[in-house]
C-alpha cells in the first residue's frame, strides 16, 4: 500500500502544492506517481490579513480532496529581508492548518532537496525541476515554479519512506 504525501512551498502570494502517491519497492525500485499539483495565489494589493485567510481556507480544501497521510514543507531559512515576514506569517498558517487536520509533517531546507533529487545541494533550480519531471515521468517539467518545488519537497520525503 502507498502513502500519499503532499509537498508544500509556502508564500504569502504563491503558495505551491505537489500532491504525489508513493509506493514502496516490492523486490525493485519504488515507485511515485503524480495525483496534483497547483498553487493557492492571493492578489497582490489586498490587505495581508485577508491574503492569509485565503491560504487558510484554500489549503483546508486542498487537504479535504486530496486526504495526505505526510506533508513535506520548506524549512524556513533567511529570503530576502522584505519578504521574510510575510513568507513566516504565510508559513505559520499552513503550520496551522497541517495541525487541525492533525497530518505529519517533515522539514527540508532547499539544500536538502537539491542534494535528494539531483545529488548536489547547490543544484540549479532547472536541474531540480528536471528531476522532479523524470521521478515523477512527465513530459515536460511541472508549471509554476512553486508547483514545482512543492512536488520536488514531496519526493524528497518520498526518499525518506
Amino acid at each position: 500500500m502507498g502513502t500519499q504525501i503532499l509537498g508544500l512551498d509556502p508564500g504569502l502570494a504563491t503558495l505551491g502544492f505537489g500532491a504525489i502517491a508513493h509506493t514502496p519497492a516490492l523486490g525493485g525500485v519504488p515507485s511515485c506517481e503524480p495525483i496534483d499539483y497547483g498553487v493557492i495565489q492571493t492578489p497582490a494589493h489586498t490587505e495581508v490579513g485577508d491574503r492569509l485567510v485565503t491560504i487558510y481556507n484554500d489549503l483546508h480544501e486542498v487537504l479535504t480532496q486530496l486526504k495526505p497521510q505526510l506533508v513535506a514543507i520548506e524549512k524556513f531559512f533567511f529570503y530576502r529581508m522584505g519578504n521574510t515576514i510575510l513568507v513566516a506569517q504565510a508559513r505559520g498558517v499552513v503550520m496551522l492548518v497541517l495541525a487541525q487536520h492533525h497530518l505529519p509533517y517533515v522539514e527540508f531546507t532547499p539544500a536538502q532537496v537539491k542534494q535528494a533529487l539531483t545529488g548536489y545541494g547547490n543544484a540549479e533550480k532547472f536541474e531540480v525541476q528536471q528531476a522532479v519531471a523524470r521521478e515523477l515521468n512527465l513530459d515536460g517539467i511541472p508549471k509554476p515554479d512553486d508547483a514545482a518545488d512543492a512536488l520536488a519537497l514531496a519526493i524528497a520525503a518520498s526518499f525518506q519512506l
